[in-house]
This record gives C-alpha cells, structure tokens and sequence, in this order.
C-alpha cells in the first residue's frame, strides 16, 4: 500500500500574494549572501562532482579529443609560414614537391579538426544530457522526500523554479557554451607557447596584454556574479508570482485582485529585465574591452614584425604565423567573454539547485527501524508531548493522550487550539519537540516511514485529486490494486453510484485537481481511496466542512464505513460529524480541557462542548 498524503495547497489569493511579496523582499539578502564570485559553495562543488564522478572516464576522452583537434588546428599557421619561407621559393624554382606536401597536410589537418569538433560535440552532449538527466531525476526525488516543513516553507513556484528554469540554464551551458570554453582554453595555452617558440620579441608584445586583460577580468568577475544570482533569483520570484495567480485565480477574481496582481507582477518583471539589463551592461564593457586589448596588441606586433621583415631581422613566413596565431589568441578570448554570461548565470542555477539538495527532512528516516507489530492495531497515544513551529511560540506545551486501536475520537476547539497539529504529529508530518507520540506502543520515529504510511493515512478538507482518471486517483490508495478492488471500495463508501454516472465511469477524467467533480464527489473519492488503503489509523481534517447538507449526510454514511474497526481522529467544527464519534477530547491553548463520550459532555449541562452542542442545535431551528 501506499502513503496517501492530502497536502493542502498553497496560499492562493490574497494571501498568496502577500506571502510572495513577503519573500521577494526576504531574498534580496540572500541573494547578496550568495553572489561571491563564480566559486561554487561546497554544496555546489560537491553536488558537481557526484554529478561528474560516474563519467570521468568519457570526460577525460573527450579532453583528449580536445586536445587532438587543437593540435590539428595549431598546425595550420605554423604550415602557412613554412609554405610562405620554404615552399613558395622551391615552388618559384620548379620544385613543387615540398608545396603539395605543405598543401595535402593542411587539407588533413583541416578535416581531421572538422571530424574531431564532430565528435567531441557528440560525446559531449550525450554527457551533458546524462548528467542533466541525474540532475533532474534527484532533485525530483529528493524533494518528494522533503518533510512538509519544508513544503509550507518553500513555495511550489521557487521549487518549479529550481526544477525548470535553473536546470535549463545549465542545459545552455553544456549546448552550447562548454565545447567553446575548452577549445579556447587549450587554443590560448597552445598559441601562447608557439608564439614563443617563433619570436621572443613579437611574444612579449603579444603576452604583455595579458596584463589589461586580468584587470578587466578583475572588474567584471565579481559585478557579473552578483547580477547572474539577482537574475536567477528575479526569474524564480515571477515563476511564485505565476504559479500563486493562477492556482488562486478564483479568489483573483472574486476579490478583484487583477490591477493589483498586475501591479506586482509589473514590478516583478521590472526587477527582470533590470537584472539582465546590468547583465548586458557588464557585457557590453567586457567583450569589447578584450577586442581593444586585443586589437591593440595585433597593431604593435605587426608594427614591429614589419619594421624587422623590412630590415631582414624576421623572415615574412614567421610574422605571418605569428599573425595568425595572435588572431586565434584574441578571438577566443571574446568567446570566453560570451562563455562567461552562461558561466555566472549556470553557477548561480547550480548554488540554488544544490541549496536544495542539501535540506535534511525534518522527519528522517529511523536509522535501526523497530517493526510494528503484525497485525497493526492502531494504538496511539502522545506522551507528555511538546511542539512548537516557532521556538517562542509553542502550539502544544504539553499533551498527554491515550487512544485505544478501534476507537473514533473527535478533537474540537477553536482554531489554533491544537487540533491539526496533533493529526500532523500522529502523521509524523513534524516530529514532537519534546515527549513522543507512539503508535502500538512504538516511537514513530522508530518506525520505518514505508510501515508507518501503510499504518497511518491523513485526508484533508479539499481531498486532493491529480490528473486522471477516477479509477487512477482511487487506485492511489494501493499499488497494483486491480479495477474490482477499486469498484469495491467505491461501492463500500457510496461512490460507485455517482462514478458509474459520469461520462466515461471510472476512465472519466477529473481534470486539474478534481475540478470536474463536486466537493462532495471528491470527499467520497478520496473516502474510497482511503477504503482501499486500508490504514489501521485514519484521520480526517475538516473532511466535511464544506459540503452542504445533502452532501454531507452521504459522506457521514461513508464515514461509518470508512472509520469501521479502525483507529479514527475527526477534526471537525460540524458537530453533525462529531455525533458519530466514541469519544470527544475539547481541546484550547494546545490542552486538553474536556475528555468523555459525547453524550456524557452534552447530558452534563456545563463545559465547553456542551455549549458548543447547543449553540448547533440553536442554529437547527
């Protein structure tokens, strides 16, 4: 069986867009924080290692393809000038021999650097796609395995973002912006040696650039940081923004929150296209300050190259050469300006990625798992238990609570009594701060998460459903469970016959989130869902609350069904729910101030629940 976890969605509305503008503002600070230069974080490093460590192998091959077509490719000036110095004359003379040799290998020369790019672009995109693939397939399961601490912390929209938009910029990086940077690496090393090797004088010309070019490497390298992180991080606040808008459009709509969604959306995309503005101001300095640099050093060398041609102090074939060579030093160094932009902007993808990576599950996995007893009986009780979200603010200061397997408990009180967070802890969605909460007379979390998923199931107020069709979204409660289990549990809460009259029956699609069903028609499924599941301990949150009458009575007769010789916890404010619970634990402050059966609380004329009760059945009249 498998874990049913009805997450209830995120802040839609208003409120989701206050909570987004909250966290706009909450990011500049760290964006600042994370902006230091393109030096990866150890997160960073370490997740780009294991990325690589599986295919150092081919990595280190296709360097080595690398290295052969740069040396096809440095072959080729130096031949010009031999041609120039050597072949030429012999060929003026009648000696074409040496002429057709010098041509034949910079035609193979020419080919084989043309067939080497090939396959190192080959072999490096089956790489890079392999290792993107990795990437997405862990950061997809690693954050499946992120308690729901972690889920109410961060958005869906920075977390689609993450996923998405970060990931494609890497993707970028390793299309088209790697093959370069390696190329123009191992190209500058290369030239920078033979210019030596043809002519001191010319080189130190040629090398002393190197100086401006570090300045301005110096200037550029922290300013671009920092503006590849601000647009990484502006690119994720729009993506909150999209996704918190539309999953809320309905309150959008009904509170007429267009204008003032536009507006925030506005600035959003404003703070963007600042973001990259600067990005290409940087650019725009950089990349033509290394063709100046560049350009300039060219000039001096031919200066001085012609003036030394002219009085026989260096042969016309070697300042030839060397031109070319200097040209094919320069222009990669543009190509490392360009490479640079996808470098930052991939850099800071990959801090945010492994940020991600490395959150611990609040709620880890047991170490030495205790097995629970076979069969489960659905035994719980919380032992002197604290908690607290905020370490100042506890919800629970200490509750003690015994409830025996089979029996159906209702908790009421007012919100933020407590209530919740209790079905959160029996869920282990939280671990306790301070006592322990056992299940069959074991520590939760002792108990491996697996057997603790098939024990315990929660279902919310909007009973979740995903895309698909009824069938598949009752089928979620068990793996392999055939098309009559899942008829059967269907027909066991009072489903089948609302199922069987949609279109398609059980293929019918619910589309997003159920939208195709009514409230009512989502409760009973997931009820059904539940069914099938099969939990020793079942608990509801506000399961009922927004169904009318009519619905609800359906609903409480599949409750009846649903909770029979189980464990049940009801969080309900309808009393009509609580009815058909054995036991009512009143709950204010995160302690339990009334305990006994219903009809005892109600008969005994006084308490909180009794005032409750008549207050109910004031409101029936």
């Amino acid at each position: 069986m498998t874990d049913i976890v009805e997450n209830a969605s995120e802040p839609t509305g208003w409120q989701g867009q206050l909570s987004q503008e909250a966290q706009a503002n909450a990011q500049a600070k760290e964006d600042e924080a994370q902006a230091q230069g393109i030096a990866l974080t150890s997160d960073g490093r370490q997740l780009l290692g294991e990325l690589l460590r599986p295919y150092r192998r081919s990595i280190i091959g296709v360097l080595l393809i690398v290295l052969a077509q740069v040396s096809a490719t440095m072959a080729a000036p130096w031949l010009v000038g031999v041609a120039i110095d050597n072949s030429l004359p012999d060929a003026m003379r009648g000696d074409y021999t040496s002429l057709i040799v010098v041509g034949s290998v910079l035609v193979g020369c020419a080919v084989l650097s043309g067939w080497l790019r090939a396959v190192f672009v080959l072999r490096s995109g089956v790489i890079g796609q392999a290792v993107l693939y990795d990437l997405r397939r862990r950061g997809f399961d690693h954050i499946q395995t992120l308690s729901v601490a972690f889920h109410e912390r961060f958005t869906s929209g920075r977390v689609i973002s993450r996923m998405t938009s970060d990931v494609d910029t890497l993707t970028e990086l390793l299309d088209s912006g790697l093959d370069g940077l390696l190329t123009a690496l191992f190209n500058s090393m290369a030239i920078a040696v033979l210019l030596i090797v043809l002519d001191v004088p010319l080189a130190l010309i040629a090398l002393a650039s190197l100086i401006p070019l570090w300045l301005l490497y110096r200037w550029f390298s922290p300013r671009a940081a920092l503006a590849f992180t601000r647009t990484r991080e502006t690119v994720a606040t729009m993506i909150v923004n999209i996704v918190e808008t539309f999953n809320g459009i309905r309150a959008v709509q009904a509170f007429r929150r267009e204008k003032r969604n536009d507006a925030i959306f506005a600035g959003l995309n404003d703070k963007y296209r600042e973001a990259n503005r600067e990005t290409f101001t940087l650019q725009a300095w950089f990349i033509p300050g290394t063709a100046l640099i560049g350009n300039v050093a060219t000039v001096g060398v031919l200066l001085v190259g012609g003036f030394r041609v002219s009085s026989g102090g260096l042969e016309l074939g070697v300042l030839t050469s060397f031109l070319l060579y200097l040209r094919q030093f320069y222009d990669p160094m543009q190509d490392v300006g360009v490479f640079y932009n996808s470098l930052q902007s991939a850099t800071a993808a990959l801090q945010k990625i492994a940020a991600v990576l490395a959150e611990r599950p609040g709620v880890p996995e047991a170490e030495t798992p205790v097995p629970l007893p076979s069969p489960v009986r659905g035994g719980v009780v919380l032992d002197a238990v604290h908690f607290a979200y905020r370490a100042d603010r506890p919800v629970l200061p200490e509750v003690s609570i015994d409830i025996p397997a089979g029996q159906t408990v209702a908790l009421v009180g007012a919100t933020g009594a407590g209530k919740t967070t209790i079905a959160k802890l029996i869920s282990r969605f939280y671990d306790p701060t301070a006592g322990a909460v056992r299940l069959d007379g074991v520590d939760l979390r002792d108990v491996a998460d697996n057997q603790l998923r098939d024990a315990v199931v929660m279902i919310t107020q909007d009973g979740f459903l995903f895309s698909g069709s009824v069938a598949d979204n009752i089928g979620f409660g068990r793996l392999g469970s055939t098309r009559e289990q899942i008829v059967a549990a269907a027909t066991a809460v009072g489903a089948h016959g609302f199922i069987d009259a949609l279109p398609e029956g059980y293929d019918t699609d619910v589309r997003k989130r159920g939208g195709r069903l009514s409230a009512g028609q989502r409760q009973l499924v997931a009820f059904a869902r539940a069914f099938l599941a099969d939990p020793a301990v079942l608990i509801l949150d506000e399961a009922t609350s927004s169904l009318d009458v009519p619905t609800e009575r359906a609903v409480q007769h599949a409750l009846r069904t649903v909770l029979a010789e189980r464990t049940a916890l009801i969080i309900a404010h309808r009393l009509s729910t609580v009815e058909i619970a054995d036991r009512v634990l009143v709950l204010a402050d995160g302690r339990v101030i009334e305990d006994g059966a219903p009809d005892t609380l109600v008969a005994s004329g006084s308490g909180h629940f009794a005032e409750l009760h008549e207050s109910w059945r004031d409101s029936l009249v």
